[in-house]
């Protein structure tokens, strides 16, 4: 006699995109909390009387801030769709496609990263300049107050005072959210969302406004939202998370490393955003480029997807 083990039917995706929340509000207080625990065993229990300073950003608890923000970040993106993906029976490299890549494609997306940061350039300053009506000034005042607020911690998190200090920064803003914001939104949520609404395309903007959305940070937000969905291209081109997570900590790692070439030669880093400039026909071509190297991306996965 044999016995055939059952396949375990999934969840509705809406019911896993619940689930994806679920564990994302939990993940984010027990790890937020594990994070105190760990400051506190380094700067004693007084620091609890010292919440609203840490997080504001005072040089003097940077330390504290990095290891709360390092993790919570586990907890809030990277932990949940693991546990998504055990809650629906399978693996997490299975449920969510770590495919086996190649050379060729991790060679494209880091030229589409390269090509592509002239247009991306323009985009932000558009972004930048972005005037509400007079009767909503509260909420420009609202939202400009806190793009300052989250350039100053911003700011004092990048601040190289070591080379350790650079180590831990590109961990905490290149590889983690590489990793987890990848999984939670690209696999995750973008996943979830293309087999509930049956459209790539939806599901992958959808996933970009909400992947930018949750910044909090106004004038920089189609821009992110363009990554998001430049990401979400690649993961579904392709069908393997590892090239969105490469883009996406190629596009975090720029960030870290300017920060750091920048202390090295004492230049302020709160002209890091200042844009460097191209004429009109340079944003043209590198628009021209990016959208010719996404076909070529996706032209050159799906061969390889019909041949594996």
């Amino acid at each position: 006699m044999s016995f055939v083990t059952p396949i375990r039917k999934r969840s509705h995706p809406l019911l896993q995109i619940f689930l994806l929340c679920v564990y994302w509000a939990v993940g984010a207080v027990i790890c937020t909390l594990l994070g105190f625990v760990v400051v506190a065993i380094f700067y004693g229990t007084s620091i609890f009387g010292e919440f609203g300073t840490i997080m504001s950003g005072d040089p003097k608890f940077i330390t504290a801030l990095k290891i709360i923000q390092i993790s919570s970040s586990i907890g809030m993106f990277i932990l949940p769709p693991i546990v998504l993906a055990y809650t629906e029976g399978q693996k997490p490299n299975t449920f969510y496609r770590f495919n086996k890549p190649n050379f060729l494609p991790f060679v494209l997306v880091f030229a589409i990263m390269v090509v592509s940061m002239p247009i991306m350039e323009w985009v932000t300053v558009v972004n930048q300049k972005m005037v509400l009506p007079e009767f909503l000034k509260g909420l420009e005042n609202w939202m400009k107050m806190k793009e300052q607020e989250a350039m100053k911690m911003t700011i004092q998190l990048i601040t190289v005072r070591s080379n350790w200090d650079f180590v831990v920064n590109l961990v905490m803003i290149a590889v983690l959210p590489a990793i987890g914001e990848e999984l939670f939104f690209r696999a995750g949520l973008q996943g979830s969302l293309q087999k509930m609404l049956g459209n790539h395309h939806i599901a992958i903007w959808s996933a970009a406004i909400i992947f930018s959305a949750i910044h909090f940070q106004f004038y920089g937000f189609v821009p992110r939202m363009l990554l998001g969905a430049g990401f979400g291209y690649l993961y579904y081109f392709s069908g393997s998370i590892w090239y969105a997570m490469f883009a996406h900590f190629l596009n975090n790692a720029y960030a870290v490393c300017a920060a750091f070439y920048m202390q090295k030669h004492h230049m302020p880093l709160d002209k890091a955003d200042e844009p460097i400039g191209f004429p009109w026909y340079g944003y043209l071509i590198s628009a021209i480029i990016t959208i010719a190297l996404f076909k070529f991306f996706k032209d050159s996965a799906s061969r390889e997807r019909k041949l594996g």
